[in-house]
């Protein structure tokens, strides 16, 4: 199954594809009897998906909703933005550091750093080195405390991709301010669909590439089984002691960094899963 939140003539509506297109929440209403929930995020536990599925077998002649992806809200509407850091080695050769030996450098963001897929990229006068990372977003599906690592997919609803931006200027003088330095105003795209895990095997998300691309130049790339801590390792490591909530994403971190200037075009791939593009204000 893949959600996405999609501008429409009627505004921003939660759909879900179907069928080759994507049919709006509000067009299940009448099957359903009643109005169903159009957060994203209230939508992405294993009942609240197995009764979407079963009404979509109910739908006849809906017309699809005409969707850009490539417009599409983030699919952030509730949770936290969590990420993993120096989690590949690629990653951690760009910053000339060790990888952390007891578990990832870890960050908690603002959702107000936000931004939707094609939104422009504003780089902030406090730094004058931002640099961009592509990387795979887990998504919570469910409150979780505590998971262990062997139960990590009975949580998370499904895998999403993640445009960080980073002012590395600032990590370099001191790497305390990581959060500080990753905060600022469209420094974050998550989406622009989620993927339920459904889709995807243990051994397909290991070979799941995720790419960093610049002006159409791949900068850097590499599978997830690069990870030097894989998928099982960090929702244990999140939800240790602290309580996540559904719509909470995970970023796993990136297999590199690309540095950006006005004018240049961003991309985060992660093969299929979704592209994230965005361009940077000159």
């Amino acid at each position: 199954m893949r959600l996405a939140r999609v501008n429409t003539r009627k505004g921003l509506q939660t759909a879900v594809a179907h069928r080759g297109g994507w049919i709006p929440l509000s067009t299940l209403d009448a099957v359903a009897g009643r109005q169903l929930p159009y957060r994203l995020s209230d939508l992405l536990s294993a009942a609240r998906r197995q009764e979407l599925a079963e009404l979509l077998d109910q739908v006849t002649g809906a017309d699809p909703l005409d969707v850009r992806l490539e417009e599409a809200a983030t699919v952030v509407d509730a949770g936290d933005i969590w990420g993993a850091g120096l989690n590949y080695l690629g990653h951690s050769q760009d910053l000339s550091a060790q990888q952390p030996a007891s578990g990832p450098g870890s960050y908690l963001r603002p959702r107000g750093c936000l931004i939707d897929n094609g939104g422009q990229i504003e780089l902030p006068v406090q730094s004058g080195r931002v640099t961009a990372e592509a990387e795979l977003g887990l998504v919570v599906g469910q409150e979780c405390k505590n998971v262990r690592s062997q139960e990590w997919r009975s949580v998370i609803a499904g895998v999403t991709a993640v445009l960080d931006m980073t002012a590395e200027d600032v990590i370099r003088e001191n790497p305390r301010y990581i959060p500080w330095a990753k905060g600022f105003d469209t420094f974050c795209s998550v989406g622009p669909q989620v993927v339920t895990l459904d889709e995807f095997d243990d051994e397909a998300l290991r070979s799941t590439r995720v790419s960093t691309v610049r002006n159409g130049e791949v900068v850097a790339s590499a599978s997830v089984s690069d990870m030097k801590y894989d998928l099982a390792f960090l929702v244990e490591y999140f939800s240790a002691g602290r309580t996540l909530t559904p719509g909470t994403v995970i970023c796993t971190g990136t297999p590199g960094a690309a540095v950006i200037e006005p004018g240049d075009t961003i991309t985060s791939v992660v093969e299929g899963v979704g592209t994230l593009s965005h361009s940077v204000k000159g």
